[in-house]
């Protein structure tokens, strides 16, 4: 299954760039995140999710494959959530300049299993597109606060 679109953060793109290599902030706007750690090649995190009526919690590691600061990171990753299921993939994230910030575009080629193969790709990708504004949305958030309380 392909996912891919693009928000724009109200930031340069070098503290966008930090924001996404930070731990901390990762943490902060996962949706459902309650555990991430960084790791020598990446992180180690566990995410609670409901997708559809499918409720579960997540443990995986994503890698860091290519870094180019400020402009590009792709992604691998792999997570299991028991019976639920499992998925892996790649992305590739993209920062570039736009005006009011910088536009950050994602593309990810995800494979799924189990309980969360017989939900349907639509339901999922649906799923992954609110979860992928929730997440833009707090990162927008945390960036906005981090500027006022440095001024």
């Amino acid at each position: 299954m392909k996912l891919e679109g693009s928000f724009t953060v109200a930031r340069p793109a070098s503290e966008v760039w930090a924001a996404l290599n930070d731990p901390a902030v990762l943490g902060a706007a996962i949706p459902g995140c309650e555990r991430i750690e960084q790791t020598e090649g990446g992180y180690d995190a566990t995410v609670a999710l409901k997708i559809g009526p499918v409720k579960a919690r997540f443990s995986g590691q994503v890698t860091i494959a290519e870094a180019y600061s400020p402009e590009r990171l792709v992604l691998t990753g792999e997570g299991s959530g028991g019976v639920a299921g499992f998925a892996r993939g790649a992305a590739t994230v993209v920062l570039t300049p736009a005006p009011g910030g910088t536009e950050v575009s994602y593309e990810a080629e995800v494979t799924i299993g189990g309980k969360l193969a017989q939900i349907g790709t639509r339901l999922i990708a649906s799923t992954s597109r609110k979860l992928a504004e929730q997440f833009f949305a707090s990162l927008n958030a945390q960036l906005s606060t981090r500027t006022e309380a440095s001024t």
